[in-house]
């Protein structure tokens, strides 16, 4: 049971309290004797130090930084507060799972290159979609033309999902899909496939992303008004945890909150309020938090500031512990742990001089191993420009593979652990968090946050004042505002051809001549009923749809027709 106190205002308190310090005789003496005489003599001119989040960056960080509990704080790797990490033995045991990116024009590309990267060592499949999929319209939507996957794979129907998967052996895999407004339905067609192939549905491991409240903050692709999708996801919570225990039905997503401006800890405070609002809409489903919240999985990206991204997801686990701890009364560890996908920045990627995107993407890649993932994408080097060629996206490949096989990296467990300035920062990010958490609260929660508008302006200021750090020259980008190259070779990128567009409409054609259309009436007139019924869970009815090969626009036209669409109110 939820507590209905000041929870994150008492936390909040606690955190600024810890955070408090004062400077020691030793730190002073030094200041005053040491290091103001060699500014002086260097004529060092002071200039202030902020992250992402805004926070100041002193220039010496000592033990008075550190409160004197911070054993409690840290703990040990794979136990309560989870600060080190999730496993105790981390990367000593097994390496994160190696996801690249993957989806792009006809199902046929996409599954030449899923076994492309299996053959190079990818251990884990991750799909992106295109903008039709992820809008819920098919191929053949007027709506589509001209965007047939050319940001992902094109999925109308379940013979779709069947060529993508054709020759891989899903109880053998975990699969990552990056789609969320019609997320129940890529689900069911997964489900669909595997229980055609004989496969049971608790052999199936992977994810599918469906965080709709991050749709509503950041990426703005949504079918419905946000309380049906959210009606969706408590359907797909219920379902999965009683069929499809290995499937994590929901990934809450930090990453694309990040990409559309927000700073670290704003990616950090939104996306773990996203959470917990899935913790308690569980809750109230009826569902014991200590089964299900172990099927709740992350995704958060991996910035530039290295230092900052790795406090970030050591903050990250305390808190989600914490709060599932104490606030939400989860007793099973398992179901305290935050586990977590990165994937590095998509908005440090330039088109100017992209080889130096290989270098961005490997300090955000080593921040992410350090802050302990237990999945990462590393972007491709041309991904500013297009979907990542082969050649660029092996490179990417081999970026983690060096990092976890060359670097010593993965050695010991948690390597910056007490060092003054880690433990300072990550104190100082879990404080600035639980700050945004007491005004999400304050405002009624994070869905009243959404509708009203404050994540969303939060977010815009940020980028604002991003921005013009970028054209003031106070914060670098090299060879975007320095080190600029005025005639720079072209590189070859890939390019999505309009016959992807054609080989689906040729498909989609065929797949509605051969389906038995009766069938599919009875099938999307059960979902219909399932919908208008809040005691149906409707996920069943989905799975039988998509075997009865019903479009992706067919089944999102049974939700439209009943909910309608929404609008999100004006940011100013």
């Amino acid at each position: 049971m939820t507590q209905t106190d000041d929870f994150y205002k008492r936390k909040l308190n606690e955190a600024v309290e810890r955070n408090s310090r004062n400077q020691s005789s030793k730190e002073k003496k030094w200041r005053d004797y040491t290091l103001e005489p060699w500014n002086k003599k260097t004529k060092y001119k002071e200039k202030k130090y902020v992250n992402s989040s805004n926070i100041n960056i002193k220039d010496l960080y000592t033990k008075e930084d550190v409160p004197q509990n911070e054993e409690y704080l840290l703990g040990f790797p794979g136990e309560y507060p989870f600060t080190r990490g999730v496993y105790p033995n981390m990367y000593r045991g097994k390496y994160w799972t190696m996801r690249m990116f993957s989806g792009f024009g006809t199902p046929e590309d996409t599954n030449s290159r899923l076994k492309y990267l299996i053959s190079h060592g990818e251990t884990g499949l991750s799909i992106a979609f295109d903008m039709p999929t992820l809008y819920g319209y098919d191929c053949d939507n007027v709506r589509s033309e001209g965007e047939i996957g050319k940001c992902g794979v094109n999925v109308t129907s379940l013979k779709d999902m069947e060529v993508v998967f054709d020759g891989i052996d899903l109880s053998k895999v975990t699969t990552s899909m990056t789609i969320n407004a019609p997320a129940a339905v890529l689900t069911a067609m997964y489900f669909a496939i595997a229980q055609k192939k004989g496969i049971s549905l608790d052999k199936i491991g992977g994810t599918v992303q469906a965080d709709i409240l991050k749709e509503y903050i950041a990426q703005k692709e949504w079918i419905y008004p946000p309380e049906a999708h959210l009606r969706i996801i408590r359907d797909m919570m219920i379902y999965c945890t009683e069929n499809a225990p290995k499937w994590n039905y929901i990934s809450i997503s930090g990453y694309h909150i990040r990409e559309a401006g927000a700073s670290a800890v704003q990616e950090l405070a939104f996306t773990l309020a996203d959470g917990f609002y899935y913790v308690d809409m569980g809750i109230k489903a009826g569902l014991d938090p200590n089964k299900f919240a172990p099927r709740l999985s992350f995704f958060f990206n991996s910035s530039i500031n290295f230092f900052e991204e790795i406090a970030k997801m050591r903050a990250a686990r305390r808190i989600w512990a914490t709060v599932l701890k104490e606030k939400f009364g989860v007793t099973d560890p398992r179901a305290q742990m935050l586990r977590f996908h990165t994937q590095t920045s998509g908005y440090t990627l330039t088109w100017q001089q992209p080889l130096n995107n290989i270098i961005r993407t490997t300090v955000e890649a080593m921040a992410a191993v350090l802050g302990g993932t237990q999945s990462l994408h590393t972007n491709s080097y041309d991904e500013a420009m297009a979907l990542p060629s082969e050649d660029a996206v092996k490179i990417a490949l081999r970026t983690q593979q060096i990092l976890a096989e060359e670097t010593g990296i993965t050695d010991t467990i948690d390597p910056l652990a007490g060092s003054y300035y880690m433990e300072a920062l990550t104190n100082k990010v879990e404080e600035e968090a639980y700050r945004y958490f007491d005004k999400i609260e304050s405002m009624g929660g994070i869905l009243n946050a959404v509708k009203n508008g404050y994540i969303q302006r939060e977010i815009a200021a940020t980028s604002y004042r991003r921005q013009k750090r970028l054209e003031s020259g106070e914060e670098i980008m090299v060879g975007v505002n320095k080190y600029v190259e005025e005639n720079e070779k072209p590189i070859n990128i890939l390019k999505i051809s309009r016959e992807a567009e054609k080989i689906q409409l040729a498909r989609l054609k065929k797949v509605k001549e051969l389906r038995n259309e009766d069938e599919v009436r009875k099938a999307l007139e059960e979902l219909r009923n399932a919908f208008k019924d809040e005691n149906k869970n409707i996920m069943p009815y989905l799975i039988e749809a998509a075997k009865e090969y019903a479009t992706i626009e067919e089944i999102s036209n049974v939700g439209r027709e009943i909910y309608g669409g929404w609008k999100e109110p004006v940011i100013v």
